[in-house]
């Protein structure tokens, strides 16, 4: 993996994820981060299932989205993901979301934390899974 790594996701929109007006609600956004950020994941080489299975959870701490330009029924859409903060108790996933024409639409973050599973009290990353941290420090996004 190569530093500033980003995974992006082709989203299939469905008239159901629009209002009256035809544009997507805005709770959707928050959703497709959620897809965007299982897709890094995944392309890094780990998943949540794992986490789980060792005894943890990585819940949403802080969402921050910035709303753009609308995306419209029938538009393309894709996510891009990356990491943008690991501090080894906190990761800060970061987000656009572009239209068919390739404009940002809505960038995001959502902040996380890995929480035990039968606590539910914070566990630092770094110490939990010291492989994946290590892997995130290599990749994230630096300015």
């Amino acid at each position: 993996m190569e530093r500033g790594f980003t995974a992006t996701i082709d989203i299939q929109l469905s008239y159901a994820d629009t209002d009256m007006m035809g544009i997507v609600y805005h709770a959707n956004y928050l959703k497709w981060f959620e897809l965007g950020r299982t897709r890094f994941i995944e392309a890094v080489g780990y998943s949540y299932r794992d986490m789980e299975n060792a005894g943890y959870f990585a819940p949403v701490y802080q969402v921050e989205a910035t709303y753009k330009k609308p995306i419209r029924y029938g538009d393309q859409v894709s996510v891009e993901t990356w990491v943008e903060l690991n501090d080894g108790l906190k990761t800060a996933y970061a987000y656009h979301v572009r239209n068919g024409q390739g404009e940002v639409c809505a960038v995001g973050t959502t902040m996380h934390i890995i929480v035990s599973q039968e606590t539910f009290k914070p566990v630092q990353f770094k110490k939990a899974f010291p492989e994946w941290y290590a892997l995130y420090e290599r990749i994230k996004k630096k300015d």
